[in-house]
């Protein structure tokens, strides 16, 4: 009998696009984490003129060098690494560069710690490359942040693979300076790879981010365009690491993408070189909203700790299928926390990515469940 691989069927469609699906027109989708702005002018010019003007053919697989170069001078100036361009790779979004981690840098049977609750692409990838993805408790305690305690209490001698991800995605939180740069130095200790999904980097509020390859040799920089400049369908990413790990990533990328498109590596040039103040407006607007939504639960009575990054909150509920069943019926559509991870059950994930006025709506009707 013809049946799909093991690892393939080890794994699950995503809850988040199940929800989405469950949406009507007459539905408020706190569901999908994907801005609610348009992709700001100048990088849609600037991907529209590389079109009309021919470049649309295949480029270098490292991806096109004025790009690697704009990257290089980012990561130096925002985030204080030293990257040159030839140890950054252009990556269909961030999602390929997390693939490409796994598949190049994973073996059967390898640990990966990952944030639990976390993104829920991180586990998938990690059963898809055969390695065992070992959830990492973070604790309300704690803010829901990860901790170098959480990392020593959790390491193995099987371990090859750290995940950090902050901000985070799906609770909003955002890891302090000094837990980044001890779980850097525990990786150099140990010889295992750091990888930083750093996507949510430039949505941050009353606090700073910190990349943890600014403290370790080890450490692999994953970053994007997609959340910062709202430019979610045009799928580019980057990855950057020493070059010996650039070299087994490029085996990855060869064979499954080959390069990132021509035209979109044109716009997010533009983003980088270009005016920053949508990202400025956006930022200030999502942390208005994220105001908003925690008051709103709060004064419902729903327990909800504030997030300082992203653009999710992660409220405690007792009963977090019924609540998402009864939101539904209100037309409010909301991903049960159990889908980030086993710590995540007696949680929901509410995206405040979404309008401020469909955001009232939405704790209007929330409030009228009489919870």
């Amino acid at each position: 009998m013809m049946e799909p691989s093991k690892r393939v069927r080890s794994i699950n469609l995503s809850e988040i696009r199940k929800m989405f699906e469950k949406a009507d027109k007459n539905s408020i989708n706190l569901g999908l984490g994907e801005p609610d702005f348009n992709t700001p002018k100048h990088i849609i010019e600037a991907a529209s003129i590389a079109m009309r003007e021919g470049f649309t053919h295949y480029t270098s697989n490292m991806g096109i060098l004025e790009l690697r170069e704009a990257i290089s001078k980012k990561l130096k100036i925002d985030n204080g690494i030293d990257a040159p361009p030839e140890s950054i790779l252009v990556t269909v979004g961030a999602s390929e560069a997390i693939y490409m981690c796994m598949q190049a840098l994973v073996d059967p049977g390898d640990e990966v710690l990952i944030p639990d609750p976390g993104f829920l692409s991180y586990k998938a990838c990690v059963n898809l490359a055969g390695g065992v993805a070992r959830g990492v408790h973070l604790k309300l305690d704690n803010d829901l942040r990860m901790t170098s305690e959480d990392i020593t209490d959790a390491i193995t001698d099987n371990t090859k693979a750290i995940v950090l991800n902050s901000p985070s995605n799906p609770t909003g939180s955002v890891m302090k300076k000094e837990d980044i740069k001890a779980i850097a130095e525990i990786a150099d200790d140990n010889g295992i790879y750091l990888i930083s999904d750093e996507v949510y980097e430039k949505i941050i509020y009353d606090t700073k981010h910190h990349s943890p390859a600014k403290f370790c040799e080890n450490g692999i920089t994953i970053n994007g365009f997609s959340k910062s400049y709202a430019m979610t369908g045009f799928r580019i990413g980057y990855v950057s690491a020493n070059s010996e790990i650039i070299e087994e990533l490029l085996k990855i990328h060869q064979y499954t993408t080959a390069c990132a498109s021509s035209m979109v590596q044109k716009g997010a040039l533009a983003a980088l070189e270009g005016p920053q103040n949508s990202v400025d407006e956006m930022v200030s607007e999502f942390k208005r909203r994220r105001n908003l939504v925690v008051k709103r639960l709060d004064d419902i009575g729903i327990e909800c700790i504030k997030p300082h990054g992203a653009f999710y909150v992660f409220p405690y509920v007792e009963n977090p299928a019924e609540f998402i069943k009864k939101g539904l019926e209100k037309g409010v559509v909301m991903v049960n926390g159990g889908a980030f991870g086993i710590h995540g059950k007696n949680h929901v994930r509410l995206s405040y990515a979404t309008s401020y006025v469909q955001l009232e709506e939405a704790m209007n009707r929330l409030e009228s469940m009489n919870i």
